[in-house]
């Protein structure tokens, strides 16, 4: 099939990564894991064994003294040649905002920042509702769409008509929107991230349309 990078950020929904994982992993997938540190705080990293990269692992042995050595790989380059599409699920709103505005202060944002815009990329967000409310969330998710060819998008549709226009009018962007539930911190309302199987059907339906 595809060889998927997974990114995980902090959001409490990186509880799910495993087991988006092993759906992505099932569907017949190669995937690898990036993740900020925020979002090993939700799941047991030895879970996801060789399959996952963090922050650390882009200075090995720097703790003992190594320095850079002309000719060391660039582990968020090397991820990037690597990888068919780029799978950020769950994506927390302080990851978007990097995102939409190019910040790369970790592995996953420098992977982002030096991605190839004609590979595919599928993102779910979560958040609490209030966060996802909050106007940030719809301009960074504009900026985002536009630079993936999803320009001119009005600001007065709803969340869905929004979300759809963008999917409809990029070729490699896909966004997952987030569900209605009673979320972690007992809030009730849309930012719960979307389930499993919708987010490893969204990615194949991108990879789809990228080779079509």
């Amino acid at each position: 099939m595809a060889n998927i990078l997974l990114g995980a950020t902090g959001s409490v929904a990186a509880v799910r990564v495993p087991a988006l994982f092993e759906a992505l992993v099932a569907a017949g997938h190669a995937v690898k894991v990036v993740a900020t540190d925020a979002a090993t705080y939700f799941f047991d990293p030895a879970s996801l064994g060789e399959h996952l990269v963090r922050d650390a692992d882009e200075w090995p042995g720097r703790e003992a003294g190594h320095r850079y050595e002309r000719g060391d790989t660039v582990l968020h380059i090397e991820l990037r040649k690597w990888a068919d599409a780029f799978v950020i699920a769950p994506l927390d709103a302080n990851t978007l905002a990097k995102l939409a505005v190019g910040l790369c202060d970790n592995c996953l944002t420098c992977v982002w920042r030096a991605w190839d815009l004609a590979r595919p990329v599928v993102l779910a967000p979560a958040m609490n509702t209030l966060m996802w409310q909050h106007p940030f969330t719809r301009r960074h998710l504009k900026a985002i769409a536009a630079d993936a060819g999803a320009a001119h998008i009005p600001m007065h549709l709803n969340d869905q008509q929004l979300i759809a226009q963008m999917n409809d009018r990029s070729k490699t962007l896909r966004i997952v929107s987030p569900i209605s539930k009673t979320l972690a911190c007992g809030d009730v309302g849309v930012g719960g991230l979307a389930e499993v199987a919708d987010i490893v059907t969204a990615v194949g339906e991108i990879l789809d349309k990228v080779k079509g």
